[in-house]
């Protein structure tokens, strides 16, 4: 697998259209940096985010200092279902900024599983009432191909701050 595009700032896996069952990866974020892993992206629409969940990864412990002490909700930390569902945070363990953390995303039309430093945070089925229900109340409520997708590719996302990924592993259902 290897990283060979941007676009809109994504830079996607483009080996294949994948249905994920399991993914991982260590990533460090820069002090105060943003980034995320999007799942079941498509190609052809103006932004990844309205079209593709994210796997949100955050500098949860700086970023506030380099963002005008604006406080970020739990839908927007670190292992988030970015604006869907919010992670442990009586579990959660996130390495400061400059540090290795690890990903795992669990991904089956039964389940979803968001995984940091091998804890898992959230827990959810996708496609179900509750899931159509939190979509239409909230940030994705004007965006109908929002995760509508079961298979696609996988974007990294440059949000203009240094981000580093490595040992990218992708298991196929």
């Amino acid at each position: 697998m290897k990283l060979i595009m941007k676009v809109e700032k994504i830079s996607s896996t483009r080996s294949r259209n994948l249905k994920i069952s399991n993914f991982f990866l260590e990533w460090k974020v820069s002090e105060g940096g943003n980034s995320g892993i999007f799942y079941h992206l498509k190609e052809g629409f103006k932004e990844p985010s309205i079209v593709a969940p994210e796997y949100q990864l955050i500098d949860d412990l700086k970023w506030s200092d380099y963002n005008n002490n604006v406080v970020l909700k739990e839908w927007q930390k670190a292992g988030a279902d970015y604006a869907m569902h919010t992670p442990d945070t009586t579990k959660k363990i996130i390495k400061p900024a400059g540090e290795w953390n690890t990903t795992k995303i669990i991904f089956t039309p039964e389940r979803v599983e968001h995984w940091l430093n091998g804890v898992k945070l959230l827990s959810f089925v996708p496609w179900t009432e509750d899931w159509y229900d939190r979509k239409s109340k909230g940030k994705w409520k004007d965006s109908p191909n929002y995760g509508k997708f079961k298979s696609g590719y996988i974007g990294l996302q440059d949000h203009d701050n240094p981000i580093w990924f490595k040992n990218i592993k992708i298991k196929k259902l």
